[in-house]
């Protein structure tokens, strides 16, 4: 995916844990969905983390390249 696409779905859905879902990351996108993102903790944190391009998948490479 490419880092635009990444960073609005990050953004708009990401309080639903749907970027750790597109990432692999099946448990904590669980844990965001029931937690609103870890209380928008959590949320923020990814946001930046997609858009410093650190942000990596469940194979250890960048989502959002």
């Amino acid at each position: 995916m490419e880092k635009t696409p990444a960073i609005i779905i990050t953004i708009l859905l990401g309080g639903i844990g749907l970027h750790r879902f597109l990432a692999g990351k099946i448990g904590t996108g669980i844990i965001w969905l029931l937690t609103g993102g870890c209380l928008g903790i959590g949320w923020i944190i990814d946001i930046v983390k997609v858009c410093t391009g650190k942000f990596l998948d469940k194979n250890g490479n960048v989502w959002g390249n």
